[in-house]
Parts: C-alpha cells; sequence; structure tokens
C-alpha cells in the first residue's frame, strides 16, 4: 500500500490531502474522493482512504483547512463551516482542485470518478455534485443535506447516494423532504437510505464521545451504508 500526502492548491490555500493507492494492482483503476468530517483531515479519514485503496481504488483524501492540519475546536470549526455553507464556492473550489489532483494520479482512470464524504464531507461532495462535477457516483454518510445554491437541471452529473440516521438532529425530516425535492426537480439518479436506529456521525467510533445528544456510533448503519456505497460503485464504476 503507497500513501503519500500531496500538496495542491486551491482558493489561495495551501492544502495536503492524504493519497491511498495499492501498487500490487496493474492496470488504472477508478478513483474516489474522500472528504472528512468537519473537524478536517484525521486519521480515521486516512483510514477510510486507505479501506478504499484495499478495494482497489485510487483514494484520495482532501483537506479543507490548510496544511493538511485538523482543527480540534469546535468553536474554531463551526464559523469555518457556517462560512463554505453560507457561501459555496470556496468549498467547491477546494473540493474540484482536490478532485484534478486525484484525476492525475498515474494510476487513475480519469474517466471513472466518484466522491464520498461524511458529516460536512458528505456536504462537500454534494456541493461538487451541484457545480456540475464529472463524477459518476457521490456517496454522503450522515451528510448535511441543504444548501445556498440548489442544483440545477441538467447540472448534476453523478448519480447520488445519502445514508442517513433517522434519529439525526442535524438533518431532521423536513431538511430530507427539501432534498428530496430539490434533487428531483433538477433531474438527478437520487436514493437516500434512512437508518432507523440511528443519529449523528454513526459511522464515526469515537462519535459517542462528543457527548452530545443524537451523536452516537451505530455498527450496523455504519456496515450497511459501507455496503450501499459499494453497490453504488460497482454500478457506476465498474469492476476494480
Amino acid at each position: 500500500m503507497k500513501t503519500q500526502d500531496i500538496e495542491y492548491h486551491a482558493d489561495g490555500a495551501r492544502l495536503v490531502g492524504h493519497l491511498a493507492v495499492d501498487e500490487t494492482r496493474a492496470g488504472k483503476r477508478p478513483g474516489v474522493l474522500v472528504a472528512p468530517e468537519g473537524g478536517g483531515l484525521v486519521d480515521l479519514t486516512k483510514t477510510i482512504a486507505r479501506r478504499l485503496a484495499e478495494l482497489g481504488y485510487v483514494a484520495f483524501a482532501m483537506d479543507y483547512y490548510g496544511d493538511g492540519k485538523p482543527l480540534s475546536d469546535r468553536n474554531e470549526v463551526m464559523p469555518r463551516i457556517n462560512a463554505f455553507m453560507a457561501e459555496p464556492s470556496t468549498i467547491r473550489a477546494r473540493a474540484a482542485e482536490a478532485l484534478a489532483v486525484l484525476a492525475r494520479q498515474p494510476e487513475c482512470d480519469p474517466a471513472r470518478l466518484a466522491a464520498t464524504g461524511y458529516c460536512f464531507g458528505g456536504t462537500t461532495v454534494l456541493e461538487l455534485a451541484r457545480s456540475g462535477a464529472d463524477l459518476k457516483a457521490v456517496v454522503g454518510f450522515h451528510s448535511g443535506l441543504g444548501t445556498t445554491r440548489p442544483a440545477e437541471s441538467g447540472v448534476v452529473r453523478p448519480k447520488i447516494l445519502t445514508c442517513i440516521g433517522a434519529h439525526d438532529p442535524i438533518i431532521p425530516a423536513d431538511q430530507r423532504q427539501a432534498f428530496e425535492a430539490e434533487m428531483t426537480a433538477a433531474g438527478v439518479d437520487w436514493q437516500m437510505n434512512v437508518y432507523g436506529e440511528a443519529g449523528h456521525s454513526f459511522t464515526n467510533p469515537a462519535s459517542g464521545n462528543l457527548g452530545m445528544p443524537g451523536f452516537a456510533y451505530h455498527a450496523e448503519s455504519d456496515r450497511r451504508s459501507w455496503a450501499a456505497m459499494r453497490d453504488l460503485f460497482d454500478e457506476t464504476l465498474g469492476p476494480v
């Protein structure tokens, strides 16, 4: 397994993402962009990239904040996320450049690209899809679904899957319904899995340590949503 930190620049920021690729496999293969939770590029995100590489994909985990360094203080994280969401052009630009880095890797087939993200990372890859990025699939895990720039008809290219906990306090039913209406109006091939026993951040084994109501790891939903992602990748990206 080759892992490598790669510097790139977007929106005036020096960013450092994390690449994972299985060098024992021959030939070009699909690429998957990985967008982390709101705190940024932590070890869990790098582990997800390596898991995808073990499946046969080229995986690149993107950086939000610069120098590949995550933010641990929620009081620092939330204003940054709120600014990204108020004007999505910034996070779209950072995600687009990370996708370009992935597409340039010699092992990557640039005609077979997907993106996946967790929490704010799911929001990020949905914004990337709304921007018209050339992707085959986008998967968001417990991702915020709202936007200040709704999808326009005919612009969104990938098939979209969102995996949401039914008891997620961050993503209530009305937000899910608004997203359904947005995607349908824009003519998107979309699906949403709602997991009945799950709350927010259900894929993160450490989420319960935050002490926040409705935040908890849920192993069954984690397993099922990962399998749903793999099914969509098999459908859209082909064999690896």
